[in-house]
């Protein structure tokens, strides 16, 4: 078997349409969205609304973790709107949406990110396409568990959930082969961003799942440029994908 697997692709459909190529089935481990783009201030939701100069100056805000700064300065560009801002980011998200289901490969297997919002997935999932979250699935003579979103963080992004609710997701899979989701195991050196110079929240009850069970593989995304790409915990290797907007490439896994 050879699967592909990708994370944090934020509306790289371009790339996305071709990830596939070669594979026997696909992997997306979520953050579909591109709402405020770190690497390239000039794309994503907010700028394409306020320009690049203020994405700037919200990436600033929020890499200096002001984030109370930072949710003044957006209010203050969004009361000149004149319309709903709830609205207004939903039609852009589905705008992204429509364009990166068209272009996913299949047979594929989705989980959520923390920027994606989960309740709009059904009126763009396609035939062959199977969204999970705290649920497994066999692909090839391989149990794959899944688990979607992030933890609760300053940011506020779409699909935080509690400590408490994540733990239950990841108690619910059980011993699998291979634990795949969008945030890390609660592993300092897997969880520090080079770039943006702060640490990301990984998972303690994902961590706890590693010992417990001890699965072959832990695959997830989220931190974009990591310390660490990848490290042993007993006998199961934890593997971040890579950040598929930047590389534009998947994660190939075979057996």
């Amino acid at each position: 078997m050879r699967v592909h697997v990708v994370s944090d692709v934020h509306a790289r459909a371009d790339a996305l349409a071709k990830a596939g190529d070669g594979a026997d089935a696909f992997i997306c481990l979520g953050d579909l969205v591109l709402f405020l783009d770190y690497d390239e201030p000039s794309g994503g939701i907010f700028a394409d609304l306020f320009g690049t100069d203020a994405a700037v100056r919200l990436i600033e805000l929020r890499t200096q973790r002001r984030f109370d700064e930072a949710r003044e300065f957006s209010a203050e560009l969004w009361a000149g709107v004149g319309r709903d801002r709830y609205e207004v980011i939903e039609e852009a998200i589905r705008g992204q949406y429509a364009d990166l289901f068209a272009a996913m490969p299949t047979p594929a297997y989705l989980t959520y990110g923390n920027v994606d919002v989960p309740r709009l997935y059904d009126d763009y999932i396609r035939e062959d396409m199977t969204v999970l979250d705290g649920e497994t699935i066999d692909i090839g003579d391989r149990r794959f568990g899944f688990v979607g979103g992030g933890l609760r963080t300053p940011m506020r992004t779409p699909y935080e959930i509690s400590d408490e609710d994540y733990a239950a997701k990841v108690a619910a899979l059980g011993p699998v082969d291979v634990l795949c989701a969008h945030i890390p195991p609660n592993v300092p050196e897997l969880l520090y961003d080079v770039e943006a110079r702060r640490m990301e929240r990984g998972s303690e009850a994902i961590l706890d799942a590693i010992h417990e069970h001890q699965p072959e593989l832990v695959l997830f995304g989220h931190v974009h440029n990591p310390l660490v790409r990848r490290t042993r915990i007993g006998r199961t290797e934890c593997v971040n994908v890579g950040h598929f907007r930047g590389r534009g490439t998947p994660y190939v896994l075979e057996w």
